[in-house]
């Protein structure tokens, strides 16, 4: 796949790293130190930082009970408060600078407003981080896809419950449609 070197161009995803969501992973810190590394180059080099939560209104309108992933928040066998499920882990936390976006669903574009943002932006290269990669990593590279963004993934930045899904993901699934990297061979690409 064809790199946008320019990175005037270029934006870095953090998505769905809210502290619920972080506490599920067994390697935790080792994950948000490096996702932490990243998101510090990118911001030292003047690229874009998007956090993608997900987030409803109060009483979940927007989750229809035929939404096997949403429909226990509506039906409330799921403790879910929707302002602490928001807020993204203390360790990779947004700066001023940052932008914000709340989406409804798994993929970062369904019900948010990124690609009204990317484009404004002029964003063509998206570079992807999350947990979880059969989640919001596997949707967004989809749709992005299908919407013509070149889209790095950087595999040690993307996290999943399932190890082996995750491994087949990066490489099998990904190459297809993404360049998938590990987050120092990025951080390389960005500093020369």
């Amino acid at each position: 796949m064809e790199q946008d070197n320019n990175n005037q161009h270029t934006a870095l995803l953090v998505m769905d790293v809210q502290g619920a969501t972080v506490a599920r992973l067994k390697e935790a810190t080792t994950f948000l130190n490096t996702m932490a590394k990243v998101i510090q180059t990118a911001r030292d080099n003047k690229l874009p930082v998007i956090y993608i939560v997900i987030g409803f209104r109060k009483g979940f309108p927007e989750v229809s009970q035929k939404n096997r992933s949403f429909s226990l928040l509506k039906n409330g066998s799921m403790n879910f408060d929707t302002e602490e499920a928001i807020k993204v882990h203390e360790l990779v936390a947004p700066q001023p600078d940052d932008i914000v976006i709340i989406k409804k669903r798994v993929s970062a574009f369904t019900g948010s407003d990124l690609e009204v943002l990317l484009r404004s932006l002029e964003i063509r290269h998206i570079v992807l981080t999350g947990i979880s990669t059969s989640g919001v990593v596997l949707s967004t590279v989809r749709e992005a896809a299908d919407k013509d963004y070149t889209i790095t993934v950087l595999s040690d930045c993307c996290a999943d419950l399932d190890e082996e899904v995750h491994r087949i993901l990066m490489t099998k699934v990904f190459p297809r449609q993404s360049e998938v990297i590990t987050s120092e061979e990025y951080v390389e690409k960005l500093l020369k």
